[in-house]
């Protein structure tokens, strides 16, 4: 399986997808486009591109090598999301739950769903509900909303409101909505006297009180300090409250309806960390499975899945064992790149790359990490990581300010062997996408600043030798070195960029942040005018 998003080439974070991509970015990047196609399946949103959909076929018709008989076909949006969820999972039956912003229109549905009698085609899926078994995927009933922002509904209609009260700017933005997950941590859930959501069934609708707040435009904008960060931390409490108890309730719906264990859930509500969390230790399903790309550009996987399984009638043998999808890494493009390195950086090829990655983050150095095939998800897993020491107290403003140009309060991710996750953290099951917020256990809060957040949670991953080989042969030496398991892991890209994609992206990163080294297997990258140690040593 291959994923490749548009930004992660032309370098503009949410960058939409327009005619002339398959031909001007994704041919270069993915050589197996070449190769005849059997099938190609697309997937539209509710955004205006469906209207060009027949020029979009044209183009794959011009662009690519069909076989004789190869269809162009479309598939609805959360039917994408839950192809994506459910047969990728390890379920072989399970509900699924798919909540986003807005999905396709009624009118574009490619999935029998029953509706109320006189439902407009005009009205878009903000929820879905689904039975999954292997031979079936069945869809329960969806919530629809007529996207007139002055009556918003649904879960994702309301955090991308309560985003956009606090970053005006964001234009649904997913990772300001964890912006503001992340800023909740800092403020009253009581503070203002909101109340909960107004749940009904699946469906959920947005109280008075929460319309009559978001109609006060400029009132809870974020500011670093002072009374109006305090504003905007209580708001961001209030809503994050407000969404998790919403989703509880609607999990429990759910799970009524189908009476299954098994939960798969999508969509770009699920990269919610914290409501993840929550849905794990609160509602009724036992196992909660979410891919590690469960936002918009996840749904490319779902589309290659949906054509697979409906229209080729194979049976997909592809689970979400990693999320390492990105093209082939290219050895020559690595040496190529090394050979051309910018002036002010050079090479080095240690015998055991572990053990120098080891020591360069023991001496305080931040260290990125550019491996193999590039994660299609939106979140680093070891192939485009930056690592740190999570020892260091100074180290998360150091990264945020100096490496991310980002806010002093948004938290650092972590990893940590499996093997050793319990003994650091609160967990009782793998989690090898980081998508669960989780307890720091009390004797490893003061010991790892780096990645505690102020409410005593932090997000790991955890790290099998068999999926990452590299990064479980450096936790080990780390833990070796220094008697903690712990990396500080975050994505490694620049300042308001997507995910590093190829060596020269990574190598750039380091040439303009803070970053002290880069490790491009087989080779170390390092400055010969290396920035302070955090702290403010050299």
């Amino acid at each position: 399986m291959y994923s490749l998003q548009k930004e992660r080439i032309s370098r503009r974070k949410h960058h939409w997808g327009r005619l002339g991509d398959l031909s001007d970015r994704y041919l270069p990047a993915m050589p197996l486009l070449k190769e005849p196609v059997d099938l190609v399946v697309e997937g539209y949103s509710s955004d205006t591109e469906i209207e060009h959909a027949v020029a979009y076929q044209q183009e794959v018709r011009e662009t690519l090598g069909l076989k004789d008989g190869a269809q162009v076909v479309l598939v609805s949006h959360h039917l994408s999301h839950i192809y994506s969820a459910f047969h990728p999972s390890p379920f072989e039956e399970a509900a699924g739950l798919v909540i986003g912003t807005r999905g396709s229109h009624v009118r574009d549905f490619t999935e029998q769903v029953e509706l109320p009698p006189g439902t407009g085609g005009d009205l878009m899926e903000v929820a879905s509900f689904y039975r999954c078994t292997r031979g079936r995927v069945e869809c329960l009933a969806k919530q629809l909303w007529d996207g007139d922002w002055e009556r918003q509904a649904g879960l994702g209609s309301f955090y991308a409101l309560l985003t956009a009260m606090i970053w005006p700017e964001s234009q649904g933005d997913e990772s300001d909505e964890g912006k503001v997950a992340a800023l909740a941590a800092f403020g009253d859930p009581d503070a203002l006297g909101l109340p909960d959501l107004d749940v009904r069934g699946h469906e959920v609708h947005i109280p008075p009180a929460w319309c009559e707040l978001f109609a006060r435009r400029d009132d809870y904008v974020y500011e670093p300090g002072g009374e109006e960060f305090r504003r905007a931390a209580n708001l961001a409490a209030a809503g994050q409250r407000a969404f998790e108890r919403a989703l509880i309730r609607l999990a429990a719906w759910l799970h009524d309806r189908t009476g299954l264990d098994a939960l798969a859930y999508a969509g770009g509500a699920a990269l919610n960390c914290a409501a993840n969390a929550r849905i794990v230790r609160e509602s009724p399903f036992r196992e909660v499975f979410i891919p590690p790309s469960p936002h918009t550009g996840g749904t490319a996987v779902g589309c290659a899945l949906y054509g697979l399984i409906e229209h080729l009638e194979v049976e997909s043998g592809f689970r979400w064992g990693d999320d390492f999808l990105g093209p082939d890494q290219d050895d020559n493009a690595i040496e190529a790149a090394v050979r051309g390195l910018p002036a002010g950086l050079y090479a080095e090829r240690p015998a055991d790359l572990a053990a120098e990655v080891a020591g360069l983050l023991a001496s305080g150095r931040v260290v990125g990490l550019h491996q193999g095939r590039s994660e299609s998800g939106p979140r680093a897993l070891g192939n485009r990581s930056v690592l740190a020491d999570p020892r260091n107290p100074v180290m998360q403003d150091y990264i945020n300010f100096e490496v991310k140009g980002r806010e002093w309060f948004r938290p650092l991710a972590s990893l940590v062997p499996a093997e050793h996750a319990g003994r650091v953290f609160e967990v009782d099951r793998p989690s090898p996408f980081g998508q669960f917020v989780v307890p720091v256990r009390p004797g490893y809060r003061d010991r790892l600043p780096g990645i505690t957040h102020v409410d005593g949670t932090a997000r790991p991953q955890t790290v099998e030798r068999s999926s990452t080989p590299f990064l479980h042969a450096l936790l080990t030496e780390w833990n070796a070195l220094t008697g903690v398991p712990v990396l500080i892991n975050t994505s490694l890209h620049g300042p308001g960029e997507p995910l590093a994609e190829t060596p020269e992206h990574s190598i750039e990163v380091l040439r303009t942040t803070g970053l002290h080294a880069l490790a491009l297997p087989p080779y170390v990258i390092r400055k010969h005018d290396e920035p302070s140690l955090p702290g403010g040593e050299r």
